[in-house]
């Protein structure tokens, strides 16, 4: 009882609806700061105030200025994905297709500083990456409006059995119990993450595990992800003691196949990297469908055994 209190105060602390509120004033003038910040350096690079030998495009080009905000906006995202975890396994899914959707549009702001406007536009690697990401954000940002379309779908009320109330309420604590454990791990890889980086860019710094420009895009959400891949293997072991129903084990095997897919999508480049992340979501989405055609079924035939078991 005393460690139920403790988490209760501990998941309060973390995850209350006030202390998500504080979060987003928070970022938005942590991003805020950090665009003038990002602007201001770019002008120093530019007129040589601060010499750089090959300075990166991020600090050449305004546009690219972007950049870094969005970075603290989706890190803030990724603290909305843990704050809904307790409430519903579909908009935690949801959140994590949102993440990686904005990851690909500011990939498009990195693409823009390094675009090179000529005749040979199919030609050119840079000219070719913004092309894929830019048909890529419209596709998924589709996508998952039907995901939560679907989501959206209910064809069964709540139980209303003592015993599977008492089912639910021990699956949502393993679910609070998880999403408290995320976020002081959340802060660490974020920490880990920034300051790895942070080496990376330092002049005669040769560190293997420092992170590098060259996979910006990255830091911290390549970590996150097989955090949050195990994450999710832990409450699909969690859930068969909730339910053991043939179609949510499957939708909830499919969700974690489908977050596999995302963390593989980091490890690669171009075409393959937005081919992945479509197949990720696709899947995700055609496994949520056939889910809810289950539901739709199982709620038709529930009346039906109903006035059987009358009878």
């Amino acid at each position: 009882m005393k460690f139920k209190r403790f988490l209760d105060a501990l998941f309060n602390k973390l995850l209350s609806p006030k202390t998500k509120e504080k979060s987003e004033q928070a970022i938005l003038w942590i991003a805020l700061g950090s665009f003038i910040t990002h602007l201001i350096i770019i002008g120093l690079v530019h007129f040589n105030i601060i010499y750089l030998a090959e300075p990166s495009n991020l600090l050449k080009n305004p546009i690219a200025a972007i950049y870094t905000p969005f970075s603290f906006i989706l890190v803030y995202e990724v603290y909305l994905l843990i704050y809904y975890l307790p409430q519903s396994t579909s908009i935690y899914i949801a959140k994590q297709y949102e993440i990686i959707t904005l990851i690909v549009i500011r990939r498009l702001f990195k693409d823009l500083s390094d675009l090179s406007l000529s005749a040979n536009w199919f030609s050119i690697k840079n000219d070719l990456q913004f092309t894929y990401d830019l048909i890529a954000s419209l596709i998924l940002f589709y996508l998952i409006y039907l995901f939560n379309k679907q989501r959206n779908k209910i064809y069964r009320k709540n139980d209303t059995n003592k015993l599977q109330r008492q089912s639910v309420s021990k699956f949502i604590y393993a679910k609070k119990l998880m999403a408290t454990c995320l976020v002081p791990v959340l802060f660490v890889i974020a920490v880990y993450s920034f300051f790895s980086w942070l080496l990376g860019i330092m002049p005669n710094h040769n560190s293997d595990e420092a992170i590098s420009f060259k996979n910006i895009n990255n830091i911290f959400f390549e970590q996150f992800f097989n955090i949050l891949i195990m994450a999710d293997v832990i409450l699909l072991l969690f859930s068969f003691f909730h339910t053991d129903e043939f179609h949510k084990v499957i939708r909830n095997s499919g969700f974690i196949i489908s977050t596999i897919l995302i963390r593989i999508s980091f490890a690669s480049s171009g075409i393959i990297n937005n081919l992945l992340i479509i197949t990720a979501i696709v899947f995700g989405l055609l496994v949520f469908i056939i889910h809810n055609k289950f539901e739709k079924q199982l709620a038709i035939e529930a009346p039906k055994k109903a006035d059987e078991n009358n009878l």
